[in-house]
């Protein structure tokens, strides 16, 4: 009688059954491989189980395609090699400078930066530290960041923003708007009313100066002057290409093609000229009121080219000489250029 069937003939589930098929999912782990034997000890010394053949492929022998061509290992992809990124961005203002600062005058010399900036109507003493610090000033051509930095005032070349700040206290910068009839010298011979006579208590009191360029006695409006020997040859020598406005009401009614007949050139007695800009602006009476710009300083220069075209001039007035304007100063009075008009003057000229 078998012990593992019950008296009635069925089997009996509580003993083991010999005959029952071992799947073997109850003994595998959750990682698909037989717990024990060759898997669990290859993947103990090789760190996974072996890969499976690809399909076709024997053991030892390269992988084949279903035609039996010999699969070719996928090339590997080369690394882009590592370009710099080009700025487009503006170059930064003084790029070009030296970045090392000037040398420090010793203690006691000179006077310090920030209080130069101070009296030159920059700023003030703070404003002018963080002007520094935002390295915005230069001086004689390279950028300071450092406080405390002496300068000669007298010799020193400072620049705010690319723009010159005049430091030094005896230099003198005056707009004059010259009243018709007055001579364009310091002093006249025959007694004749100058434009020195106007100045003449600064001259009285040892200023020399200087007047940039020079207007006829018929024409009116502005002229420079200064005690800056340099900043005056520049700005009347005609290769700086400073510009000069002149407002002109001649007789006639100008067309307004003459602009272009002007701007090509017009041939003088002493060579050709021409005109960087003209604008009608007005007709009233059978006469003509016009703007030009031009930057040529031949005497009596506007008058000829007027002349020339047809529309001799009545009234000729200077208004503008580079960035600095006439104003709204009567005939005969005086005005002290501001920091900004100055620096403009020696921007245009390059000092």
């Amino acid at each position: 009688m078998n012990r593992s069937a019950r008296r009635d003939g069925t089997p009996d589930r509580g003993r083991a059954n010999p005959a029952r098929k071992t799947t073997g999912k109850k003994d595998a782990p959750r990682g698909g491989a037989p717990r024990g034997g060759a898997a669990q000890s290859g993947a103990a010394q090789g760190g996974g189980a072996p890969k499976k053949p690809h399909r076709g492929q024997a053991a030892g022998k390269p992988a084949t395609n279903k035609w039996g061509k010999t699969k070719q290992a996928k090339p590997q992809r080369q690394q882009a090699p590592v370009v710099p990124k080009i700025s487009n961005a503006k170059p930064a203002r003084h790029q070009h400078a030296d970045p090392v600062a000037p040398t420090k005058l010793a203690a006691g010399e000179g006077m310090r930066l920030q209080k130069v900036l101070a009296q030159a109507g920059v700023a003030s003493r703070r404003a002018a530290e963080e002007l520094i610090d935002q390295g915005r000033v230069e001086v004689d051509g390279r950028i300071v960041t450092e406080q405390g930095l002496r300068v000669d005032p007298e010799n020193a070349v400072v620049r705010v923003d690319g723009i010159r700040v005049v430091v030094k206290k005896d230099l003198v910068h005056i707009a004059l708007n010259k009243p018709r009839g007055w001579q364009s010298t310091m002093s006249d011979d025959l007694g004749r009313p100058c434009i020195g006579d106007i100045v003449s208590e600064r001259v009285s009191a040892g200023q020399r100066l200087f007047h940039v360029g020079r207007l006829d006695a018929d024409t009116e409006g502005l002229i420079l002057l200064t005690n800056d020997g340099d900043l005056a040859h520049r700005l009347m020598h005609p290769s700086f290409e400073v510009p000069k406005t002149y407002l002109a009401t001649v007789n006639g009614v100008v067309d307004r093609s003459l602009g272009k007949k002007l701007k090509a050139g017009v041939e003088l007695e002493d060579g050709p000229a021409k005109v960087d800009s003209f604008t009608l602006l007005d007709i009233n009476g059978g006469q003509s009121l016009v703007r030009i710009v031009l930057h040529e300083g031949r005497k009596h220069i506007v008058r000829r080219l007027l002349d020339a075209v047809g529309h001799p001039v009545v009234r000729l007035v200077r208004t503008d000489i580079g960035a600095v304007s006439l104003g709204d100063g009567r005939p005969g009075t005086l005005r002290v250029l501001g920091r900004g008009e100055v620096g403009s003057l020696y921007k245009a000229v390059g000092l």
